[in-house]
C-alpha cells in the first residue's frame, strides 16, 4: 500500500521511489511427476531442498520419484516441483491429471515422469506416456522433457523408442536418456535395482544452467551419486544408436576410464537439422518465456508505429544481454540477431485482426559435437594443425 504524503504549502516536492527489481525466472527447475506415499493429488508443490521432500509426500515407499529427486538436488538441482499422481487408475489417467495441474505453472521448463518408465507394463504403453508429455511440452511451449528408456531395454528396444518418439510433432522438446543409473536406493527393499536417470540428468541441467547458461550443452560433466550403470555402452553402440544420417539420437550415459560416469550427448528427439541440441532449443524456449512475461505488457496498446517501437526496444535490449553472456553467436548485435516490426508485416489486414506481428531472428551456439585434430605428415615430420 502507497503512503500519501501531505504537504504544507504549495509548490515543488521531491520524493524518492524506488521499484521492486521484477525476479528473475530461473531455467533448470523441474517438475518430477510420479507416485508418493501421502500428499496432496496432483498439486504441485515447490522443493528447494532434499529434505523437504519427507516432510511433505511421507516415506519413500517403492515409487522410483524419491530417488529421483535426491539424484536431481545430489547433482546441482536448485528447485523443482513434485507432483503426487492417483493410485489405484491407469497411468494414463493418472498422467493427464498430473499434466493437467501443472498446465499453469509459468515457473517451470522440464518435465520428469520416472515412475512411467519404471512401471509401465510394455514399451508400447510407454511410448503412449511420452507421447502425452511431449505433447505437453509442445502445446505449452516453455519446457522441455527429459525422457527415459523402459526398464531392462535393449539397443534395439532404444533405437525403435527413439525412432517412434522423433515422429511425434513435439520431439524437439524432449530428450531421450540410456541407460538407467544404480545408486544407492532409499528403500532398503530396493537394494540392487536400478533407476531411470531423469532425476540426475534433471540436476545436470539445472548445474550447467546455474553455472553457465542454459546454451551451455547439459553433457559431459561427471554424475554424483551413482556407482555403475545398468548396462555398458561402447563407442560402436552409441554411433548406432546415433546414426549419422539421423540428427536426432539417444543421449547416453557412459563409464569414462579416469573421468566417472558422465551424460555422452546432448540431441533432442527431433530429425529436424535447426533443433537437434537440447541447449539450442532451450535457449529458443528461454527466450520465448521471456516474450511471454514482458511482452504482455503491451497488449490492448494502439496498433501503431509507437508500439512497434517499443516492442523493438525491449526485445533489443533483452538479446544484446544474452549476447553479453555469450548465449548468441556474433561479434555484434548484427550478426548475432534480428527484430523486425514495421508496416510491412503488419500491414493494415494484420492490425484489423487486433495482431502485432514481430519477426524475431537468433543466431544460436552449438556444441562443439566432434572434436578434429589433423596430423598431416610434412617433409621434416608430423604437423599438428
Amino acid at each position: 500500500m502507497t503512503t500519501v504524503q501531505t504537504y504544507p504549502t504549495p509548490g515543488l516536492y521531491w520524493e524518492d521511489r524506488f521499484s521492486s527489481p521484477v525476479p528473475e525466472f530461473l531455467t533448470g527447475v523441474p517438475v518430477f511427476l510420479g507416485f508418493a506415499e501421502q500428499g496432496e493429488v496432483a498439486c504441485p508443490q515447490l522443493l528447494t531442498l532434499w529434505p523437504q521432500y519427507a516432510e511433505r509426500f511421507g516415506p519413500v515407499g517403492i515409487s522410483a520419484l524419491p530417488d529421483a529427486v535426491q539424484g536431481f538436488f545430489g547433482n546441482g538441482g536448485r528447485a523443482a516441483y513434485i507432483v503426487r499422481l492417483r493410485h489405484l487408475v491407469p497411468l494414463e489417467v493418472a498422467l493427464a491429471e498430473g499434466l493437467e495441474a501443472i498446465a499453469n505453472l509459468d515457473t517451470v521448463d522440464l518435465v520428469c515422469a520416472p515412475d512411467l518408465a519404471d512401471l509401465s507394463a510394455d514399451a508400447p504403453q510407454l511410448l503412449r506416456l511420452q507421447e502425452e508429455i511431449l505433447a505437453h511440452c509442445e502445446a505449452m511451449g516453455d519446457r522441455f522433457a527429459i525422457l527415459d528408456a523402459p526398464h531392462g531395454a535393449t539397443l534395439a528396444t532404444v533405437q525403435a523408442q527413439q525412432q517412434h518418439l522423433s515422429r511425434h510433432p513435439g520431439s524437439r522438446n524432449g530428450a531421450l536418456y540410456y541407460p538407467w543409473v544404480q545408486v544407492q536406493r532409499l528403500n532398503p527393499d530396493l537394494k540392487g535395482k536400478a533407476l531411470p536417470p531423469c532425476g540426475h540428468i534433471a540436476g545436470l541441467y539445472a548445474q550447467s544452467d546455474g553455472e553457465t547458461g542454459v546454451h551451455k550443452a547439459p553433457a559431459n560433466v561427471a554424475l554424483n551419486g551413482i556407482f555403475d550403470l545398468s548396462a555398458a555402452v561402447s563407442t560402436a553402440d552409441q554411433h548406432w544408436l546415433n546414426p549419422p544420417s539421423l540428427g536426432a539420437g539417444v543421449n547416453c550415459l557412459r563409464v569414462l576410464p579416469g573421468r566417472g560416469i558422465r551424460v555422452w550427448g546432448a540431441r533432442t528427439l527431433s530429425p529436424e537439422v535447426a533443433w537437434r541440441y537440447v541447449n539450442v532449443r532451450r535457449l529458443f524456449l528461454m527466450v520465448g518465456r521471456w516474450v511471454d512475461r514482458n511482452l504482455a505488457q503491451f497488449t490492448f496498446e494502439p496498433n501503431d508505429l509507437m508500439l512497434w517501437i517499443r516492442i523493438e526496444r525491449e526485445l533489443t535490449a533483452y538479446l544484446e544481454s544474452l549476447l553479453a553472456q555469450g548465449m548468441l553467436q556474433g561479434n555484434s548485435p548484427e550478426e548475432a540477431f534480428f527484430i523486425r516490426c514495421d508496416d510491412e508485416i503488419n500491414t493494415p489486414e494484420v492490425r484489423d485482426r487486433g495482431l502485432v506481428i514481430t519477426d524475431l531472428g537468433l543466431a544460436p551456439t552449438v556444441p562443439s559435437e566432434f572434436i578434429v585434430v589433423r596430423l598431416i605428415q610434412g617433409e621434416t615430420g608430423v604437423t599438428l594443425v
